[in-house]
């Protein structure tokens, strides 16, 4: 008999309200109100939140679309075009976030604003458009696109807040995947490696913290230490040291050195997947793989040594 719950199943935690979605109990809050005046709010905090994982040098104001506009219609080369189009995408945001600020202004001062009235819809074209450039945009790391964060401001803005709190519950349900799947394949991959004997409890600590701070937000009253044990796990696994004992040979210097950086490499991605609270499929297949062979080294280096 299957007694796995269904998505969407609340439960009470030790009087923490969660929800289960996709495998994981989450912390659940309270949707607000269907208001433009909420909307904007949650539009306005996304795209806070976009810009601060995303490529540097995007933010730009929506008084200027028609000038990026230009400027990336206007550009052949296919690199300085990928650029101006994040660009171009950034300021339609803006452009958007500010529409909408003006619309709940004036339905403040008694105006009547409808879903279909003029600067709705040129609110919602913005966005869509800023959508159909996310391909273009990259995440701050260089090392992929990041197009499920890009969407959320559209996705808010076409949707009801509800609706948007329960697909927000099913990414982070993939996301809290993501940070297990990246956590068991750094434990198995530094487990059982003397060189750094110790790793995997600072992995599984973080593994541990960052999950609990993926399904928190920063309205939350606990988010002051959820974070600082979030932060203070990444610290410890940064500053983890391999252990070399005596005089050790150029070629175990080396495997230390490379996997120190794997292990800095893995917490790097584990905390960018945990603070956008979206999966990094590209960027965590890679790691994935740079694991599998680094294990593959240690395996061949000390099987050999034990055989002479």
């Amino acid at each position: 008999m299957n007694t796995t719950p269904e998505n969407g199943t609340i439960r009470d935690d030790d009087g923490v309200r969660r929800v289960f979605y996709d495998g994981y109990w989450i912390k659940a809050y309270e949707a607000p109100q269907n208001s433009l005046v909420e909307k904007r709010r949650l539009i306005e905090a996304l795209t806070r939140r976009l810009f601060n994982h995303v490529e540097h040098g995007i933010n730009i104001p929506g008084k200027r679309l028609k000038e990026a506009r230009a400027a990336f219609e206007e550009e052949t080369d296919p690199e300085r075009k990928r650029v101006k189009g994040a660009m171009l995408a950034g300021a339609l945001f803006n452009r958007a976030t500010d529409i909408f600020t003006k619309l709940v202004d004036l339905q403040q001062e008694g105006v009547d604003v409808t879903q279909d009235s003029a600067l709705m819809r040129e609110c919602g074209q913005c966005l869509q458009e800023a959508l159909n450039l996310g391909k273009l945009v990259r995440h701050i790391s260089g090392d992929e696109g990041i197009d499920e964060l890009w969407g959320e401001p559209f996705r808010a803005f076409s949707i009801p807040i509800e609706a948007f709190y329960e697909s927000r519950y099913i990414k982070i349900a993939q996301a809290l995947r993501n940070i297990d799947r990246l956590t068991e394949t750094m434990c198995a991959a530094f487990g059982p490696n003397p060189l750094f004997e110790g790793a995997a409890v600072e992995i599984s600590r973080l593994g541990t913290a960052a999950k609990r701070k993926c399904e928190t937000l920063r309205t939350d009253a606990d988010i002051f230490n959820i974070w600082t044990d979030f932060a203070v796990a990444h610290e410890h696994l940064e500053a983890f040291m391999p252990k070399l004992a005596g005089a050790a040979t150029p070629d175990l210097l080396q495997l230390a050195a490379d996997g120190q950086q794997l292990l800095r490499q893995g917490g790097e991605l584990i905390s960018y997947v945990t603070r956008a609270r979206v999966t990094m499929p590209k960027s965590t297949r890679e790691y994935i793989e740079r694991c599998e062979r680094y294990a593959q080294l240690v395996t061949a280096r000390f099987s050999s040594h034990a055989t002479n």
